[in-house]
């Protein structure tokens, strides 16, 4: 039997659970002490397709990159609007939890979720992400964006493995089907 494709949620958050000032800034996030790259190259090894809400993506534009640091990795970037897809990404204009869907019995490596909110409280609701790792750092921010919203869904997890890189722990658990 073939191997389901994994969609996985690879984030960092505060303590008090929040992924961004309420002005979208992740500045505190780069005051904590971590370790070499946090993790952050081993998981980008498991991944082939990564995944963005429109909000998230021009986030990551305006931080002054030219290209989308995501070499050889399909980018998919859903939005209400149609856009026209550019070299480095494409533009989903379809119901995201049916692409989601097909790309998850595609054949290739795990599917990172990269933000935001809406796209992730969407997949909860459908039961669409199979794992969730999470970087929390020391800090309490009182006020934000936060990690999970409100709402009608419950998701039992079960913990894969904790591990510390200086200041960070990482947090990785796996949705229990």
């Amino acid at each position: 039997m073939e191997k389901k494709r994994k969609l996985v949620l690879f984030i960092s958050t505060s303590l008090d659970g929040y992924i961004a000032t309420k002005d979208e800034s992740l500045d505190w996030l780069f005051q904590v002490e971590g370790e070499g790259d946090n993790g952050y190259s081993e998981f980008y090894e498991t991944v082939d397709t990564i995944l963005f809400g429109k909000r998230t993506y021009d986030w990551v534009l305006k931080q002054g990159i030219e290209k989308l640091p995501y070499e050889n990795k399909a980018c998919y970037v859903f939005t209400r609007s149609p856009l026209e897809d550019q070299e480095d990404v494409k533009f989903v204009n379809e119901d995201a939890v049916h692409f989601t869907n097909k790309l998850k019995n595609q054949e290739g490596r795990n599917i990172w979720l990269v933000g935001g909110g809406e796209l992730l409280h969407s997949f909860i609701k459908n039961q669409l992400v199979d794992e969730f790792i999470i970087k929390v750092a020391p800090i309490l921010l009182g006020t934000g964006i936060p990690l999970f919203r409100e709402g009608d869904y419950q998701l039992n997890l079960s913990l894969k493995g904790v591990r510390n890189f200086n200041q960070f722990v990482e947090l990785h658990y796996e949705v229990k089907k």
